[in-house]
């Protein structure tokens, strides 16, 4: 039986069939999943709702994460179309141009807050409306996405890397709080991969070719073995593992000199 059979899910964050959250959609869908997609804007919503057609049953919302409405809004529209949640993907993160390409001691105020707010301070708001929807049916799991510029200084990567670590520490306080009422929460720290993300990162190339060189598998991650990993923490598999941050890196993070 799949895994994820009879299990509602709601995933953040999709951009096109390039990122990592669509990657986690198609195989928690395979594995018996109905899914809800969100959209920010009507930039996105083309693609997201030609990309959910492709998924029996799959529900399409807007969703902008900053604005606090509307995230009432989606979880309402969840439990009422839905009937309930089990698990949340949340992928989504965003820093200014100009705080990314400029060195980190010149980072805005501006910039860092927006960086900080709609990377981690995201996760803790969804979280909150989720978990009395996900305790109701007796647990869940929240899943998001993290990066090894978290730990260390990636050339370009500048505020996005203290907003993942601010992320990673969200991972932490929220799978304490929300333990004691069966959800889990997790992160994973994934290798480069190309997304629209990371095409916002100057150097991406150098980066790729770096984790070729250096990781243990002489490799870089390939979006399903993310979403593989995913399907890991999102299901019973994982049943006894939060507060953790699994790097799927091909071990880069191991390495030293």
């Amino acid at each position: 039986m799949p895994v994820l059979s009879g299990k509602v899910g709601l995933i953040v964050g999709v951009a096109n069939k390039r990122s990592i959250a669509w990657a986690i959609a198609q195989a928690a869908a395979a594995e018996g999943a109905r899914l809800v997609l969100t959209y920010q804007g009507e930039r996105l919503e083309e693609n997201v709702r030609e990309l959910a057609a492709t998924l029996e049953g799959a529900v399409v919302l807007p969703c902008d994460v900053t604005d606090d409405a509307q995230v009432d809004a989606l979880f309402a529209a969840v439990e009422e179309q839905c009937g309930g949640l089990d698990f949340l993907v949340h992928a989504v993160a965003f820093a200014q141009r100009d705080d990314l390409t400029r060195p980190f001691v010149e980072t805005s105020r501006d910039g860092f807050r927006v960086a900080l707010d709609v990377s981690a301070y995201s996760l803790v708001a969804l979280s909150r409306r989720a978990a009395p929807i996900m305790e109701r049916r007796g647990g869940g799991s929240i899943l998001t996405l993290s990066y090894l510029g978290s730990q260390r200084v990636f050339t370009n990567y500048n505020v996005m890397g203290v907003a993942k670590a601010a992320l990673e520490a969200c991972v932490r306080y929220l799978a304490s709080d929300l333990g004691p009422k069966g959800i889990r929460v997790n992160a994973i720290s994934a290798g480069p991969i190309k997304t629209l993300a990371a095409a916002g990162i100057s150097g991406f190339s150098a980066i790729l070719q770096t984790y070729r060189d250096r990781a243990p598998l002489r490799k870089t991650v390939e979006l399903q073995e993310v979403a593989d990993a995913a399907i890991f923490l999102l299901g019973p598999a994982g049943r006894g593992v939060t507060a953790e941050v699994l790097l799927v890196d091909g071990g880069f993070h191991a390495m030293g000199i």
